[in-house]
């Protein structure tokens, strides 16, 4: 595993980013804090000079298990415990929520848990699962976050389009009132319904939208650009990628009878960029392929733009 998850565990298949630790069925919030190794707090304390001095205006986050520190703050910092953020997705996703993937990365520095939300959609001839992903950092570095993405079951692609007409994810400082902010996230933002539905009118408009041949590889071309005095081994790495996105076009099982249009594009490029292997693959390369799922995935987003603006 890689050195930037400290504790994660996952449920039956290995998920499209390749972490964790498997265990057999998906749990309920309690079994999720123990299996993922979350089932620790943060406190908050003083921070002194070596003359022994306090600092006015700052603490320093600890964690209570093995007293790591995890990030200096200011004294306006409020902590959003683990238990609360599984808590709160109990609350806002009611009965049938089961927690599919959680953990830990950098040491404590940032949590994850990962949902499956009770109902699936069928869109476009397809059975879409909705995830709720809840991320969060005590270490100062950012915000608590929460973010629907929704999964095509048949192969793990994902679908989070940056909608128009519906938000696909909320965030909050750690600042002012928390249980406040949790309250107005579960009032009026994760309608996943929403969201959904918005989705399943947009993939009906862009599988409508026919896609030609020279249109296909004028998109690839704009999603994998060739760099302004490429070295002969970068212009054959970029047409190789270009070659891999356009083979998962024409030749993926799932998409041969979805017919050349906007929407058998959207799959291929999300088949690219949530499956494809890198040409170097980094240490933290799932990490950053499950964060790029959490936040949404930049390339999906562009090739939506590019068919949108057609």
């Amino acid at each position: 595993m890689s050195t930037e998850v400290e504790s994660m565990f996952y449920t039956r298949e290995k998920p499209w980013h390749g972490l964790g630790v498997r265990v057999e069925e998906a749990p309920t919030s309690a079994d999720a804090l123990r299996l993922a190794g979350l089932d620790w707090e943060v406190a908050q304390e003083p921070i002194f000079t070596e003359a022994g001095d306090a600092i006015a205006g700052y603490k320093v986050n600890v964690r209570d298990r093995d007293r790591k520190v995890l990030g200096v703050v200011s004294d306006r910092y409020r902590i959003v415990q683990n238990r609360e953020a599984f808590s709160f997705t109990d609350a806002l996703l009611g009965n049938g929520v089961r927690y599919e993937t959680a953990g830990s990365l950098q040491e404590g520095k940032r949590v994850w848990l990962l949902a499956r939300l009770p109902r699936e959609y069928i869109i476009a001839g397809e059975r879409i699962s909705p995830y709720l992903v809840f991320s969060n950092s005590h270490d100062g570095s950012g915000a608590v976050r929460v973010a629907l993405t929704p999964i095509r079951v048949c192969c793990n692609n994902t679908l989070n389009l940056a909608l128009d007409t519906a938000r696909r994810s909320w965030s909050m400082i750690h600042t002012g009132n928390i249980s406040d902010k949790m309250q107005e996230a579960k009032d009026t933002l994760f309608m996943a319904e929403t969201y959904m539905d918005s989705l399943g009118e947009e993939f009906e408009r862009l599988r409508r939208q026919k896609v030609t041949e020279s249109q296909l590889k004028e998109y690839v071309g704009q999603l994998l650009p060739m760099e302004k005095d490429a070295t002969p081994i970068q212009e054959k790495n970029t047409m190789k990628m270009r070659e891999d996105m356009l083979r998962r076009y024409y030749d993926a099982p799932d998409l041969r009878g979805v017919g050349n249009n906007a929407y058998r594009f959207i799959n291929a490029v999300s088949d690219f960029a949530t499956h494809a292997r890198p040409l170097r693959r980094t240490a933290n390369y799932n990490e950053n392929l499950f964060m790029r799922t959490m936040d949404g995935n930049p390339m999906i987003d562009r090739a939506y733009q590019l068919v949108k603006a057609a």
